[in-house]
């Protein structure tokens, strides 16, 4: 039968714990029973003065950010509200029912009193945990990077003040010539015994810049060549420290670019981030990444992986001559202009010189130090007077090309393309680092930062990157596949039964769904369980299927679907 109504009876008073509230296998008691706050306290300790006012017990604040990063919430004040309406929250955060829970300007004054060294650390205490687990495994790096939009419109970018006068006193002073900048210093000799690194920065050299300390390339640095950058000319007044840079489309955005090198193992352990402006090249601070990490956590490479935006010849020395090996793409001149490319030339090692399809010889003429390269160029007479001239060049002068100083490094980069560890740690980039970034933006807020400046940036950005490795390290240290609030803390490694035998099951890439126009994935109409970002479980008929995928994927039980990727 029917029952009757339910009475609404909130306003009796009830007595319980909090402690008998919060279920046993909550992931809230895991995570306090794993992960012991406790070294924060001597941490922050010499950023207070021994006397005055108590503050806010710092622990707290540092249990807060597990909570924001694993719930998903992008605002303090939303964090708050969240925190004191959840029974595991409070219980993790150590207050009553009763007890109110700290003001969210308490958390800003506490995070600007702290300061980005105190972050810095507290990521590399996590990063300890991770390799004492077991979880750095130190063979492999890879490096990448991402752009991220600030808290700031495109629109909020005016010309610095400099631009301004300058512009002013031109039109001022028509005839007058602007002041020739001042000569760099010529740089100090190394001591005695003393071994330069690669690309005439030593670590001894006075004066130094220390973009990883600093957070950002040299503001007074001369440009490189003709390059002008824009954020030299141009300032946003909403967060100065950001950079205008063209996203997707042509469209100008403000941001920044977070740099991350990340450890080759299963755990795809995060061993640094960076977040400069986002007019940093990404092979801009790859060295000092790489170093930094070396030092650190005591480990050396066999390997290190990127894209082609680090195959510069001075990382690729720098690596080779310290017994690591290069796994980048490097540039292909072959079909960047309509004349023969430099493939159509042989290079003879006795005499120096290139052959080009005719068999006339390119001899050595000049080295350019701009390039870092010699300049062969063939004989003006016998070029003009070749009869595939008009395929080969269209320079007065005759057909030249350039060969770097470090040819035989290149050569050996070059000729590793064609193995299979080469091709194998191409693939394992793609699923080892894109997903990390794709993670951090789709479910821990990083699309778009919620701080301004970079001091704040950086601290933000440091407890994203610490946040993933702690969910690679609770899920090692006991909690395993078990749900969180975040969801899983790990992706499958095997592949279960479908629910119904003649279905198919396969582990592949997704992806967001395409814009007007843009190419649809072959696999956009399948049903798809999301397990991280980009990847996911489809199950169809294999009839249905794409052949390319029938072709790689022949069993549905197959689990190394997985762990080949």
């Amino acid at each position: 039968m029917l029952g009757p109504p339910k009475a609404r009876r909130v306003d009796r008073p009830v007595l319980a714990a909090l402690d008998d509230l919060v279920p046993p296998g909550h992931f809230s008691r895991h995570l306090e029973a794993a992960l012991d706050l406790s070294f924060v306290r001597d941490l922050v300790r010499d950023r207070y003065a021994p006397g005055g006012r108590p503050s806010l017990d710092p622990v707290v604040f540092f249990r807060l950010q597990p909570v924001m990063f694993f719930e998903g919430i992008r605002s303090e004040r939303k964090l708050l509200e969240t925190a004191s309406l959840h029974l595991a929250h409070r219980w993790y955060l150590g207050y009553a029912l009763d007890e109110p829970l700290p003001d969210a300007s308490t958390l800003t004054r506490l995070r600007q009193r702290l300061g980005v060294a105190v972050f810095r650390r507290f990521f590399a205490h996590v990063v300890e945990r991770c390799q004492a687990a077991g979880l750095v495994r130190g063979r492999e790096r890879f490096f990448g990077a991402t752009r991220v939009r600030a808290t700031a419109a495109a629109a909020s970018v005016v010309p610095r003040l400099g631009r301004v006068v300058d512009d002013h006193i031109e039109e001022l002073f028509p005839g007058a010539e602007p002041a020739e900048p001042a000569a760099p210093a010529e740089p100090t000799a190394a001591a005695p015994g003393v071994v330069p690194l690669p690309g005439g920065a030593g670590v001894e050299a006075a004066g130094r810049w220390d973009v990883l300390a600093q957070g950002r390339l040299d503001p007074q640095r001369a440009p490189a060549g003709s390059h002008r950058r824009l954020s030299a000319e141009r300032v946003c007044r909403t967060d100065p420290d950001a950079a205008l840079r063209r996203a997707g489309g042509g469209r100008a955005v403000v941001g920044y670019q977070v740099h991350s090198v990340v450890d080759g193992g299963r755990a795809r352990s995060i061993l640094h981030a960076l977040a400069p402006p986002g007019d940093v090249r990404e092979r801009q601070p790859r060295l000092d990444l790489l170093r930094r990490v070396c030092f650190r956590w005591r480990v050396r490479p066999r390997r290190a992986v990127g894209d082609s935006k680090y195959g510069t010849a001075e990382h690729l020395v720098a690596l080779e001559d310290e017994g690591t090996r290069a796994s980048f793409p490097l540039a292909d001149w072959e079909d960047r202009t309509p004349f023969y490319g430099p493939a159509r030339f042989a290079y003879d090692p006795a005499q120096d010189a290139y052959r080009c399809p005719q068999g006339h010889a390119l001899r050595r003429h000049h080295a350019s130090n701009r390039i870092a390269a010699w300049i062969s160029r063939a004989d003006t007479a016998v070029c003009a007077a070749c009869p595939v001239r008009a395929a080969c060049t269209d320079s007065r002068l005759g057909r030249s090309l350039t060969r770097s100083f470090f040819a035989a490094y290149l050569d050996r980069v070059r000729g590793s393309h064609a193995t299979a560890a080469y091709t194998k740690a191409m693939r394992k980039r793609g699923v080892w680092i894109e997903p990390l970034f794709g993670e951090a933006k789709q479910w821990h807020n990083l699309r778009q930062l919620r701080l301004r400046r970079l001091p704040k940036v950086t601290t933000e950005t440091l407890l994203v990157a610490a946040g993933q490795n702690l969910k690679r390290w609770l899920a090692a240290t006991g909690w395993g596949r078990r749900h969180a609030p975040c969801g899983a803390l790990a992706a499958p490694r095997g592949l279960t039964p479908p629910a119904h035998p003649w279905l198919h099951t396969v582990v592949t890439r997704t992806s967001a769904p395409s814009a007007a126009g843009a190419r649809r994935s072959p696999l956009a109409d399948h049903p798809v369980r999301r397990f991280a970002m980009g990847w996911g479980l489809i199950e169809t008929a294999p009839r249905l299927l794409p052949r390319w995928l029938r072709d790689r994927y022949p069993r549905w039980g197959n689990s190394s679907t997985w762990e080949g990727c």
